[in-house]
């Protein structure tokens, strides 16, 4: 058995593949081979192939188009959002003009009250301070007579009353 083992390994060259005299049958079903790999690549596998990436390319396509129209909604927004942020800056402005106009108004008008308030009391005072100077002034005439009466009398002068108070009102008034 030994030498059977050592005939058989004489006879084999080698690999079986690479033996010349199977080379044709091995060319014909390897063109038979590629030629069913083409058909079954070219008629189902990559038909569904391009579909899916045809598929794949229209979502991709659908979604740009979709984020596109939303941006342009967000910036429509933030537009709308900015336009009224500004409507009502102007519309607080203007009331705080009209608020501070009117209280203006009001603070004017107090201050003509109390000007006129102010300038009655002043022309009140006025006239008491004078009616006060008026009844002091007649107070130091009857005074300054009965005084010089009492002077004159004393020295034992007989002099008219009405030429005393004449001579009272003459150096009160200069």
């Amino acid at each position: 058995m030994a030498t059977d083992t050592k005939e058989a390994a004489a006879e084999s060259v080698g690999m079986p593949q690479l033996d010349f005299s199977t080379f044709p049958n091995q060319i014909f079903w390897l063109l038979v081979t590629l030629i069913i790999i083409y058909l079954v690549l070219s008629r189902i596998a990559l038909p569904r192939i391009a579909s899916v990436l045809a598929e794949r390319q229209g979502t991709i396509t659908n979604d740009i188009a979709a984020a596109e129209e939303l941006k342009q909604k967000a910036a429509d927004a933030e537009a709308a959002y900015d336009k009224a942020l500004a409507d009502a800056r102007a519309e607080a402005g203007r009331v705080a003009a009209e608020a501070k106009a009117e209280i203006q108004a009001e603070v004017d008008v107090a201050m003509q009250k109390a000007d006129a308030e102010i300038a009655a009391r002043t022309a009140e005072g006025e006239a008491k301070i004078a009616e006060i100077r008026e009844g002091a002034a007649q107070a130091v005439r009857d005074v300054a007579r009965d005084t010089a009466e009492a002077v004159v009398s004393s020295m034992g002068v007989d002099v008219d009353s009405d030429a005393i108070a004449a001579a009272v009102t003459a150096r009160t008034k200069g």
